[in-house]
C-alpha cells in the first residue's frame, strides 16, 4: 500500500479522521480487481462505452436500478445482457409493448390439476421478475398501469399476487432502456417510477475510432462466450462492504447542499434555480449520491469517499430527478445544465 492510498485510508481531511476496516481494505482491493476482469470480459464484445460500464457497474454494487437513454443501435440491450453473463446470476429480459399486462411481468395464478383426483387448485406461475437480472427493454412502450408493476419490486424487493406475498431472491436490478427520439405510442414513465432509478445513464453515440473497430471486428464470426467472474454470494458482500465506506463529514455537508439547491422553493436555492426549475430533487437524491460516490471509490480502489466522487456521479442521479420549466426550455436549458451549474456554485465544504 503506498503512502497516499495509507493517508486515504485513516482518512485525514483536515480534523476528521475516517477509518477503513483492514477486512474491508482487502475487500476494496478485490473489488477494484474483479472491476478490471469484468470491463475486460466485455470488451470482447462491447466496443468502447468505458463510462456506461463504470456507472453500470457502480448501480450493481451500490444496489441501485439504472434507465440507460440512448437512440437505437447503440449496444444498449446487449450491454446489459452481457454484464449479466460476466456474473452467476439468473436473467430475464422483458420487451416492454403496449399491449403487456401487469401479470405478464409478475405472473399469474393458474388453476391447476391436483394429486387428488377430480380436485383442481390455483397455483401460482413466476413472471420474469422473478430473476437477479432483469432487462426491462423500452420500458416506456407500454402503459403507467403495468409500469407500475415494477414500483414495488423495486423499491421493496417482493410481489404482491392475490393473497400471497413472494420475496425476490437477492441481488436485484431492474435494468431497462429507453429510445429518446421515438415518442409516437409511448407512455412517459411516471415521477414516482423514474426516482426509483439509481441512474439515468446517457448512451452517445461512438467515436470515430470506435466505429472503426464496431464496423471491422462486430461484422465477421460469431460472438465470443463471456467467462462468469461472481457470484449472487459475493456481490452481496462486496455491497455491504460500500454500505461500509468511510465518507468524511464535509462529504455529507457538500451532498446536502448540492441538492438542497436544486429546490426553487427553498431561500437558499440560486435564482436561476428559481427561474428554470419547477421540481428540485428528493431526499432519495442524497442517498444515491452518497451510495454512488461510495461505489465509485471502492471500484477505484480508494478507502475514502472524496469530492470528486460525488461530482463524478451528480448528473445521472440528479439529471432524472430535476424538472425545468417554459423558461428553460425556451432558453435552451435542461437538467444537464443545471446540474453544472450547481455544481459549480456549492462550495466544496
Amino acid at each position: 500500500m503506498t503512502d497516499a492510498n495509507r493517508m486515504t485510508l485513516t482518512g485525514q481531511v483536515g480534523a476528521e479522521a475516517c477509518t477503513a476496516k483492514e477486512a474491508d481494505v482487502a475487500a476494496i482491493d478485490r473489488l477494484r480487481t474483479l472491476a478490471a476482469g469484468i470491463r475486460g470480459e466485455l470488451a470482447k464484445v462491447i466496443i468502447g462505452q468505458d463510462d456506461v460500464i463504470e456507472k453500470l457497474l457502480i448501480c450493481v454494487f451500490a444496489r441501485g436500478h439504472a434507465l440507460l437513454m440512448g437512440v437505437p443501435g447503440l449496444a444498449k440491450t446487449l450491454l446489459i445482457h452481457s454484464l449479466s453473463e460476466t456474473m452467476s446470476l439468473s436473467f430475464n429480459r422483458i420487451q416492454f409493448t403496449p399491449d403487456l399486462m401487469p401479470s405478464d411481468i409478475t405472473g399469474t395464478e393458474i388453476l391447476q390439476e391436483t394429486s387428488q383426483p377430480g380436485r383442481r387448485a390455483f397455483e401460482f406461475v413466476k413472471g420474469p421478475i422473478f430473476a437477479n437480472i432483469v432487462l426491462a427493454d423500452e420500458i416506456n412502450r407500454t402503459p403507467p398501469k403495468t409500469q407500475a408493476a415494477l414500483l414495488q419490486a423495486m423499491q421493496e424487493h417482493r410481489v404482491n399476487a392475490g393473497s400471497n406475498t413472494f420475496v425476490l431472491d437477492k441481488p436485484f436490478f431492474v435494468l431497462a432502456t429507453q429510445n429518446p427520439i421515438e415518442q409516437e405510442g409511448t407512455y412517459p414513465l411516471p415521477e414516482a417510477q423514474l426516482d426509483r432509478f439509481m441512474f439515468l445513464i446517457h448512451v452517445n453515440y461512438p467515436t470515430r475510432d470506435e466505429e472503426r473497430r464496431i464496423a471491422r471486428e462486430t461484422t465477421g464470426g460469431t460472438l465470443p462466450p463471456l467467462q462468469s467472474l461472481v457470484s449472487g454470494r459475493e456481490i452481496i458482500e462486496f455491497q455491504d462492504v460500500v454500505r461500509r465506506m468511510p465518507v468524511p463529514e464535509h462529504v455529507y455537508d457538500y451532498v446536502v447542499e448540492l441538492v438542497r439547491k436544486s429546490r426553487p422553493t427553498l431561500p437558499d436555492a440560486p435564482a436561476w434555480v428559481k427561474k428554470w426549475v419547477t421540481w428540485g430533487a428528493g431526499p432519495r437524491a442524497v442517498q444515491y449520491l452518497v451510495l454512488g460516490a461510495k461505489a465509485r471509490a471502492v471500484l477505484r480502489g480508494n478507502y475514502l469517499v472524496q469530492l470528486e466522487d460525488v461530482r463524478a456521479v451528480a448528473e445521472p442521479v440528479l439529471a432524472h430527478r430535476i424538472l425545468t420549466n417554459f423558461h428553460a426550455e425556451s432558453e435552451g436549458i435542461t437538467s444537464m445544465e443545471i446540474i453544472r451549474r450547481l455544481i459549480a456554485a456549492t462550495a466544496e465544504g
